[in-house]
């Protein structure tokens, strides 16, 4: 049988070991949620380095081909809208439209579409003056504008 002072020395010692475990414990749960939130953040770190990498070479691809599309758009611009054949057909129409204002000018009823035709025909020849018949340079082959067939 144990004595009253061994009683008491046991729950004091076993009060000890228990405060001595509780301590251990959240010192330990506080040391593990330092180190998951500094790996959390480091992990977040990695992912926003991930993605700032990922946007700055989409940023220099678009960069490279806004800069393709800006060289391409000037060329087309600076090459003939309309070559040869849309000139001899401009001439074509300028002559139809004579042959109709000198036909409507012998009825009575079609002054008004002489008068509709020649301005239209002399429009037709300013168009295939300001036609430049060069055709476009080597490195436009094969570019086409939106909505043209080759």
């Amino acid at each position: 049988m144990m004595t009253p002072i061994q009683i008491v020395a046991l729950v004091i010692l076993t009060a000890l070991a228990a405060l001595l475990i509780w301590g251990d414990y959240i010192m330990g749960r506080r040391d593990g949620l330092e180190v998951g939130l500094r790996e959390s953040e480091d992990i977040q770190r990695a992912v926003s380095a991930k993605t700032i990498r990922e946007l700055q070479a989409s940023l220099q691809f678009i960069r490279a081909d806004h800069a393709r599309l800006a060289q391409t758009c000037k060329l087309l611009e600076a090459s003939p809208q309309f070559g040869p054949t849309e000139k001899q057909t401009l001439v074509a129409i300028g002559d139809l439209l004579r042959i109709a204002a000198e036909t409507f000018s012998v009825f009575r009823t079609g002054k008004k579409l002489e008068r509709d035709a020649r301005p239209l025909r002399e429009q037709a020849l300013q168009l295939a003056k300001r036609v430049v018949t060069q055709k476009r340079t080597d490195h436009m082959k094969g570019i086409q504008p939106k909505g043209v067939r080759a």
